[in-house]
């Protein structure tokens, strides 16, 4: 029930004094007051806030003071120290505020407040409580299950013991409340009590003789022994046949249905053992005085308690054997679900979770956090089945599974701020992959792309969770060097509402966003932190929220399913929960990874090869270059000058007049070697003899080289020499007169090819003749600056 202010009064005896505290509501917040059976079924405070809200509240003591073990949730005036304003944030769950007097140090009382969740504004999130137990069940079905798969931990026996496992006996009944206090287990025990396993007993009983509707052959001979005899009339059947008289009553024997069966007797057992657990957890709980435990145990208590008062047990005997191969409690509705119920609390009761302390320690209920958790192991479950992953890593070191023997019991190692990853090898078919699926992940920043390791360029990142997927052939570190290595985030994001990507912002809108960021209110700040994962963190190929809603949407960078953003909705329940649309989307990835032609991957190669060599700030290229050639951009380091050389007058003034330069082609030195520099060359710089400089700059206009005879070169008037050879190349070139290039000369002697050439031929000829390739950037890095 919502209410305008609480009334939270303090027991008389505590202070001898009449002392109540007010709460009141700020702006829009809300207050609700809960019935007192409504609460205690739920397992929490009467009084509730919410989370996101703010209250004023008020003593009617001046001399006393509230107080909070959390900070920052309480806040005193500065006037009036008994009044102040409580801010629970983002803390959800049972809330333990302190009163004192300040006349009395020594004397205290708790009062708890309930912080619900509000996944919808100030809006009450009604699938709260039920989205909270269905995840903590559904993280303690799929623990228990890892438990089960594995062989050595399951032999250790460990046992609750409420005198020394202060840290982990919440943790446990967490685990095990989670699995009674469900809609399943309810439902299996009404389904048990509707329809039961029954037997069928004989008894005798003395039954008037004309009841008897069938005579057995113990019948017929008490009819002609039996006592207090009644006589027969002359006309009865029986009087002809001899028998004069019949007994008044006989003994008989019927079949009574009854249900003191062996699998009922388990079933009751199964309720006693839980039962017994839960008192001994409320007794601790309440000698240590946690209130949101002791509540919750009183809850289960009272829940277990109702079922074994009803009637349906009061016949049933305690069992002498437990007949757990019974076809009926293995296979009958409701005898198979408590059955299961027994068998996890068995195992439950050997695990520790310490990531649960992120969740509910202290009486916390951080259900965002909690999903967190559950979406973990809901896609380590997806992961693990789609790749066969079979391995596990822990803080860089590898486990054979997630679950690690300690002192208390079998930890389950998945926790908020440490790296857990799942990984091995999968086959596409045509192309073998590594996959690794890590949870909080961290990659560092301030990562240079010269290191050759995952990381950010920015600060640190860690994004929930990570899938990595690169060639199996190489180790993670080569793929991350050569660019192979793909990575997908993905962030968990309770909170969030739905996703609108609306491509038609009008000007209102933004400016109303950039209102709203300067009161920081960042509306849109969780597709902000994708796109910082997919532009800070190196190979990248998107990053998506995974949200309860309804609304899936990918955004994708270019034409393929990755690079992009988005977000899937992944919903806590049962059925219909969403992953199916992301096991779906993450086939779509892994069929474009075994695709060798995708754009990505040729985008990948190509940033491998511009990026491996570094670039300081004092190297750049600023003299005066075309835009385009031919209609495409012109990159210098990517277009190739081929410097020819010219050995008389003659054969430069038959290059001018022609258009064309020629080349040997034969194995002896100063022939052109036909490599890829040499084949996709743009321009032709052209040495002449004797020269310190080159100015003579051509672009080359045929598409290849062609193959020219001496004979044709002797028709076309070139200069052969006295021994011309049988073949030459020839390629077509016209004069360049783009005003970038004129009056331009080039210190040819100084590029870091021809020097090596001078260093390495020992032909004097070939030193002078030889041709060779240089990039347009060492090209204009060899200007001369002197004209």
């Amino acid at each position: 029930m919502e209410v305008k202010e609480l009334h939270i009064p303090i027991p008389y005896d505590v202070f001898n004094k009449n002392v109540t505290l007010f709460v009141y509501p700020e702006n829009s917040s809300k207050l609700y007051l809960l019935a007192e059976e409504e609460a205690k079924e739920n397992g929490e405070s009467q009084h509730q806030i919410l989370e996101g809200n703010s209250y004023d509240y008020t003593i009617s003591d001046k001399d006393f003071r509230l107080n909070c073990s959390y900070n920052g949730i309480i806040t005193k005036r500065t006037s009036e120290l008994s009044a102040g304003r409580i801010v629970p944030n983002i803390y959800v769950g049972t809330l333990s505020l302190l009163i004192a007097d300040s006349t009395q140090p020594d004397k205290e009382f708790k009062i708890t407040l309930e912080v619900l969740a509000t996944k919808f504004d100030t809006k009450l999130d009604k699938s709260y409580r039920e989205n909270y137990r269905f995840m903590l069940k559904d993280i303690t079905d799929k623990c228990t299950e890892l438990l089960m798969q594995i062989n050595s931990p399951v032999e250790q026996n460990f046992e609750t013991d409420f005198s020394r496992d202060n840290e982990t006996i919440y943790q446990r009944f967490s685990f095990i409340n989670a699995i009674i206090q469900n809609k399943d287990f309810e439902e299996a025990i009404q389904k048990i009590m509707a329809n039961p396993k029954t037997n069928w007993n004989v008894e005798q009983e003395v039954t008037d003789v004309r009841k008897i509707k069938r005579f057995t052959n113990a019948a017929t001979k008490q009819l002609l022994s039996g006592s207090n005899r009644i006589p027969l009339e002359t006309t009865h059947p029986l009087y002809t046949l001899g028998i004069h008289s019949v007994p008044l009553k006989i003994n008989s024997f019927r079949k009574i249905e009854h249900i003191d069966t062996p699998e009922n007797r388990f079933i009751k057992h199964a309720l006693e053992v839980f039962l017994r657990f839960s008192e001994d957890c409320q007794q601790y709980f309440k000698a240590k005085n946690y209130t949101r435990p002791a509540i919750e145990a009183t809850s289960l208590v009272t829940q277990l308690d109702s079922y074994l008062s009803m009637s349906f047990f009061q016949d049933i005997s305690r069992p002498t054997s437990l007949k757990l191969n019974s076809p009926v409690l293995q296979r009958k509705s409701g005898y198979r679900e408590i059955l299961s119920a027994w068998l996890q609390y068995d195992l439950a009761a050997k695990l520790v979770w310490k990531g649960g302390d992120d969740v509910y320690k202290a009486g916390k209920r951080d259900i965002a956090t909690l999903y967190e958790y559950w979406l973990f192991f809901t896609l380590h479950d997806l992961f693990k089945e789609k790749f066969k992953l079979n391995n596990v890593e822990h803080e860089e070191k590898a486990y054979d599974h997630l679950l690690e023997p300690t002192k208390d019991g079998l930890n389950v190692m998945v926790k908020q701020g440490i790296h857990t990853a799942l990984y091995g090898d999968f086959d596409a078919g045509s192309r073998k992959l590594k996959v690794k699926f890590s949870y909080n992940r961290s990659f560092k920043g301030g990562t240079k792309y010269s290191q050759e390791v995952a990381g950010s360029y920015t600060t640190t990142l860690r994004p929930d969770y990570t899938l990595s997927v690169w060639p199996a052939l190489l180790r993670e570190k080569d793929a991350e060097r050569d660019e192979l290595i793909v990575h997908i985030h993905f962030d968990a994001k309770y909170k969030v509402i739905q996703f609108d990507y609306n491509t038609k912002i009008d000007s209102d809108i933004l400016e109303e966003e950039e209102n709203n960021e300067r009161k920081g209110n960042f509306k849109n700040a969780d597709l902000l932190k994708m796109h910082a994962y997919k532009d800070a963190i190196r190979r990248t190929g998107g990053a998506y929220v995974l949200y309860p809603g309804t609304v899936k949407k990918e955004i994708r960078g270019f034409h393929e399913i990755i690079p992009g953003l988005g977000a899937f909705a992944i919903n806590p329940t049962e059925f219909n929960n969403g992953i199916n649309e992301l096991s779906n989307f993450i086939d779509l990835v892994i069929n474009h990874l075994v695709d060798r032609a995708s754009q990505r991957e040729n985008i990948s190669n190509k940033a491998h090869l511009i990026y491996k060599e570094p670039k300081e700030d004092n190297n750049y290229l600023h003299e005066p270059l075309p835009e385009y050639l031919n209609g495409k951009k012109l990159i210098p380091s990517d277009t190739f000058v081929l410097v020819g050389y010219s050995i008389t007058p003659q054969r430069f003034k038959w290059y001018e007049e022609n258009g064309k330069y020629i080349f040997r082609m034969d194995e002896e030195k100063g022939s052109l070697e036909l490599n890829n520099e040499v084949v996709n060359a743009k321009y032709l710089l052209l040495r002449r003899n004797g020269e310190e400089f080159a100015s003579d700059l051509y672009e080359i206009k045929s598409k290849g080289p062609k193959v020219f005879s001496n004979v044709h070169l002797d028709s076309l008037n070139y200069p052969l020499s006295s021994n011309p050879k049988e073949y030459y190349l020839s390629i077509e070139i016209e004069k360049v007169i783009t005003p970038e290039f004129k009056d331009v000369s080039f210190n040819f002697k100084e590029l870091d090819r021809y020097i090596e050439i001078q260093k390495t031929e020992k032909n004097i000829y070939s030193k002078v003749g030889l041709p060779f390739t240089v990039t347009l950037t060492e090209l204009m890095n060899k200007k001369n600056k002197n004209l």
